[in-house]
């Protein structure tokens, strides 16, 4: 049946396809019955379901309905990880999107995600309302996969990717089968792991079936890390493609380095080493750890927290600093410390450390995870487990060393590997290859067939 289906979706596409191109005088009734019947056209009516809202909503699918006629390769992404203080996911989204608009012109990308109103503006992202969650940093849960869906189709794409597996991942799939186009998966988090940490062993498995039922039907799946794809196997999902994620190189870079503005803005003497953690505040971080381990570390350590430190009570030797939005300010506060700490022994990937590494920094972290999968020996040093006595031992071990030539090598791994370039180029090729849309490789200057 839903075989079936699909066979009359994507025909239906096809003919679709060739209307945009030539018009509709030479196509038959049959055809234009096998578009109705096959349920390509979204129906107004499925996102006019918020009652006052009709001049946002209106405005709102005007604009998809502009980006559904732009006849390049449509490329959506959405994902419920993206608020206004949300951490990797964002970063990753917003810099593919500005390297598939410099780098390759027959790919019109849209974002898709959740927003307080139904808007559109002319960078190609659109927000569609969904309720802020309970203590939850900003992020909005979407209710309707159907909705989420019809939303995304009506973008008419040629590939969806889903960032997460709630409902805008959900939603991602059935916009797949009404457009007719293959959806990718890309595993950022283990929910799995996280009801676990926050409700109890009793909530993993309940929760990993799920995650396995959806991450099945997605035509091609997506790790950051061996870590999350050994998550993922023993989930029992199959032919996993391991991609790690990146850092803009420019943006994080070791020239940002002002160590004497951060020690007179913390009120601090230049024999003071400084260790920096920035992001979210929440549990699976290990804050604590990171506050213990530099508390018994003692003069002259102190741990400055960028964001991560929102609703903490006050600690000796712990300096809490407001959650950065630009960049470069988070940037030149990294670059400004002496060495970023990591404690997250579950970690998906850890962006953030990327972006210490390029800042030129060294880092210590946790010899699990994804993390340990970028930190080594020769750009920092890995706790071997989360104890704070463990984790203080490492830290006294880096700077045993020489952290700057630990930090210099941090810089050159993160340009010769980890560069954004490299990295949208190699997902580039899987998008290629599980769409068929060769405008996925060909980069400026080149004209991508349609």
């Amino acid at each position: 049946m839903v075989k079936s289906h699909m066979s009359r979706v994507r025909k239906a596409r096809r003919i679709h396809k060739r209307v945009q191109r030539v018009g509709t005088a030479n196509i038959s009734a049959t055809e234009r019955e096998l578009m109705n019947l096959a349920g390509l056209e979204v129906q107004e009516g499925e996102l006019r379901l918020f009652p006052g809202w009709d001049e946002e909503v209106s405005e709102t699918l005007k604009a998809t309905k502009a980006a559904a006629e732009d006849a390049r390769t449509r490329f959506v992404d959405t994902t419920m990880l993206y608020a206004p203080k949300s951490g990797g996911v964002k970063r990753y989204l917003l810099s593919k999107k500005a390297w598939l608009e410099a780098n390759r012109p027959g790919v019109a990308h849209s974002l898709v995600v959740p927003g307080a109103h139904h808007k559109a503006d002319g960078d190609g992202i659109i927000q569609l309302h969904a309720a802020k969650l309970p203590f939850g940093d900003g992020y909005r849960w979407p209710t309707s996969v159907r909705r989420w869906g019809a939303w995304v189709a009506s973008l008419n794409p040629s590939l969806i990717e889903a960032g997460d597996p709630y409902t805008p991942g959900q939603g991602a799939l059935e916009a797949g089968q009404r457009a007719g186009c293959p959806v990718v998966g890309f595993c950022h988090s283990d929910p799995a792991g996280l009801a676990a940490l926050h409700f109890g062993e009793w909530a993993k498995k309940p929760v990993e079936k799920r995650w396995a039922r959806l991450f099945g039907q997605f035509d091609r799946v997506v790790s950051p890390s061996r870590y999350i794809a050994r998550r993922l196997e023993e989930a029992g999902i199959r032919d996993i493609v391991i991609q790690p994620l990146g850092v803009e190189v420019d943006t994080f870079h070791p020239d940002r380095r002002d160590r004497d503005w951060l020690l007179k803005k913390l009120g601090l003497p230049a024999s003071a080493r400084l260790l920096c953690f920035a992001g979210r505040p929440a549990r699976e971080k290990n804050i604590d750890l990171l506050i213990e381990a530099v508390q018994r570390l003692g003069d002259p350590y102190h741990l400055v927290l960028v964001g991560a430190g929102q609703g903490l009570p006050a600690e000796e030797r712990v300096i809490s600093l407001p959650y950065e939005a630009n960049p470069k300010a988070v940037a030149k506060i990294i670059a400004s410390c002496d060495a970023f700490v990591h404690a997250n022994d579950k970690e998906p990937f850890g962006l953030i450390v990327l972006e210490a590494m390029a800042c030129g920094r060294p880092v210590v972290g946790v010899d699990a995870g994804g993390v340990k999968e970028t930190v080594d020996q020769t750009v920092g040093q890995l706790s071997p487990t989360t104890d704070p006595r463990d984790y203080a031992a490492a830290v006294e071990a880096l700077f045993a060393r020489d952290i700057e030539a630990v930090g210099a090598a941090a810089r050159q791994k993160a340009v010769d590997r980890f560069a954004w370039n490299r990295v949208f180029e190699d997902l580039c090729m899987t998008y290629a290859d599980v769409s068929g849309h060769r405008a996925f490789v060909e980069p400026a200057g080149v004209r991508a067939e349609h």
